[in-house]
């Protein structure tokens, strides 16, 4: 059996990342918020880049998105400067996440992107942050502390970070008018396909 401590550990995780969420309340910017959905609900392409547990929920973002019919694509940090960013045109919107803001990867993808005239998103918790003053719109996450006891790995802050993805897919599902019908289209599969399709017939 494993100790007594690891066991406590396990169930101060739930409290953590839910006292997390709780928090980020108090952080959600209406202004903010507004504008950047305004900016992916009208984007014919959006990407979405990050490192390490941040370009993982990047990736979750894309996928979000592409189930709201809002053409999305995930560009690793590397790929971005090797011509990834060419996906993106004037217009286009890039969102970067990063919890310190100064992740040097992504410095560059924000160059090319004010050069492109591509709109930037930045999702951090450092508003001071080079990141941040590259952005055209400025998403604030805020974490309470990681799981772990070192508050060290990246758990909590992803779980926030993918929470604030969640609020950006159902504002932009409301913005656009996106209907269930239209999702049962390109979501045949699985109990969620069987569900949506067994309704609209």
């Amino acid at each position: 059996m494993i100790s007594r401590a690891a066991l406590d550990a396990a169930r101060a995780a739930f409290d953590i990342e839910a006292d997390g969420i709780r928090e980020m309340k108090n952080f959600f910017e209406d202004e903010a918020f507004d504008t950047a959905v305004s900016l992916l609900s009208a984007a014919e392409r959006i990407g979405a880049s990050g490192c390490g547990h941040s370009g993982i929920a990047c990736q979750h973002f894309a996928h979000l998105m592409c189930c709201a019919e809002r053409p999305t694509r995930f560009i690793s940090p590397a790929d971005a400067v090797h011509g990834a960013m060419g996906f993106l045109q004037a217009g286009d919107v890039m969102l970067l996440a990063s919890r310190g803001g100064k992740t040097g990867e992504l410095l560059p993808i924000a160059e090319i992107c004010r050069a492109k005239g591509v709109s930037v998103i930045t999702v951090t918790e450092n508003t001071e942050s080079p990141l941040a003053k590259s952005a055209d719109v400025i998403l604030k996450m805020h974490v309470n502390r990681e799981t772990d006891k070192w508050n060290a790995q990246g758990t909590t802050s992803t779980t926030v970070l993918c929470v604030i993805f969640h609020a950006l897919q159902a504002a932009v599902i409301e913005q656009t008018g996106y209907r269930a019908e239209q999702f049962a289209r390109i979501h045949p599969g699985g109990a969620v396909g069987e569900r949506l399709n067994h309704r609209t017939l």
